[in-house]
């Protein structure tokens, strides 16, 4: 989660977070846990189509901005506009750029420097924190 005195359009207690996310989800979105790396079918998923927030919904990346970079977690290079907040991270004793739902406020990932053109960026993201929306036809 980010800052917890912004305020997301989506909001829940941590009762209702609890009731409608799993475990794992709940650990991620709302705690700032991390998924193994490899542990995530999503990390291999190549169809075309939309990754969505699985805490709101919110369209957060396209297929098409989908790499391997050889991590452990699905990582892209660029999220839909407006799609993402970012907050400064300084746990493990280090400094990140961390990446949350600009919607709900859920932990996601971390976005890097180290990503292919265009951007140049490395959106990792954990895999649980993602549902994936095949496109249609």
């Amino acid at each position: 989660m980010a800052d917890t005195k912004t305020q997301f359009p989506v909001t829940k207690s941590d009762e209702e977070w609890r009731r409608i996310l799993t475990p794992e989800q709940y650990d991620v979105l709302r705690e700032h846990g991390t998924e193994r790396p490899g542990s995530c079918a999503l990390l291999n998923e190549h169809r075309a189509g939309t990754f969505t927030c699985v805490g709101c919904g919110q369209p957060l990346f396209v297929a098409d901005r989908k790499f391997e970079s050889g991590t452990g977690w699905p990582s892209f290079f660029a999220p839909l506009e407006g799609a993402i907040g970012t907050s400064v991270d300084r746990s493990l004793f280090m400094t990140r750029t961390e990446v949350h739902c600009s919607r709900c406020g859920g932990h996601l990932g971390h976005v890097f420097p180290d990503g292919p053109p265009p951007t140049s960026l490395r959106y990792c993201i954990n895999g649980v924190a993602l549902n994936f929306e095949p496109r249609q036809g």
